[in-house]
C-alpha cells in the first residue's frame, strides 16, 4: 500500500480511484478486523465489519479521509487504527448486556506486536501514571491485574486510566467519529 497517496480523486467521487483504494486497503483493513474478531470467536463477521469500515470512511463527506495527515502516520497505520476501533465497537455492540469487555482477557483485545508500528506520543499528552499504565500494558504485555500489582493500585483503576489514555490519544489523532 502506498505510504501517502493523493486521496483527492477518491474524495471527489472518482469511482476508479475509490475502487483502487478499496482494492489496496482491503487487505490491511481485513487483517486488523480479523485480529480483533478472531480471538472473540467472531471471525465469521469480519467481512461485515470491513464493509462498516469503508462506510465509515465515506461518512460525512469522507471526513476521516479528509483528516488523514501523511505527516502524522502512514495510511496503513491510519486504516489499521480505524479498522481496529470499528471491530472493537462491533464486539461491544454484540456483547451489550451479555458480557462486559472488562471481563475479556487483555490478550483478546491487544494488538499483536508484529503488526504494531511505533507511534510518537507527544510529551505532556498523557499523565505520568497513564504513560506507565500504557507502557506496562503494551510494551511489557501485562494484563490489568499485573499492572495493578506493580503500581499498587486497583485493577479497575488501571482499566480506567487505560481508557482515559486511549480517549486522549484518539482525540489527539482526530480519529473519533
Amino acid at each position: 500500500m502506498e505510504a501517502s497517496p493523493d486521496l483527492s480523486d477518491l474524495i471527489d467521487g472518482n469511482k476508479a480511484a475509490w475502487d483502487r483504494f478499496v482494492g489496496e486497503a482491503s487487505r490491511v483493513v481485513f487483517a486488523a478486523v480479523h485480529r480483533r474478531l478472531g480471538p472473540a470467536g467472531r471471525g465469521d463477521e469480519a467481512e461485515d465489519v470491513v464493509q462498516e469500515v469503508f462506510v465509515k470512511l465515506c461518512r460525512n463527506d469522507f471526513r476521516l479521509l479528509r483528516d488523514f495527515d501523511p505527516a502524522r502516520a502512514k495510511l496503513s497505520t491510519f486504516l489499521t487504527v480505524i479498522a481496529t476501533t470499528t471491530a472493537i465497537d462491533h464486539l461491544r455492540r454484540q456483547r451489550q448486556g451479555s458480557q462486559n469487555l472488562d471481563d475479556l482477557p487483555e490478550a483478546a483485545l491487544a494488538v499483536q506486536p508484529d503488526y504494531v508500528e511505533r507511534v510518537k506520543i507527544p510529551d505532556g499528552l498523557l499523565s505520568g501514571r497513564q504513560q506507565a499504565v500504557m507502557s506496562l500494558l503494551y510494551d511489557r504485555d501485562l494484563d490489568a491485574a499485573e499492572v495493578a500489582g506493580i503500581l499498587g493500585i486497583d485493577p479497575q483503576t488501571v482499566r480506567s486510566m487505560h481508557h482515559k489514555a486511549l480517549t486522549k490519544l484518539r482525540a489527539h489523532f482526530a480519529l473519533e467519529d
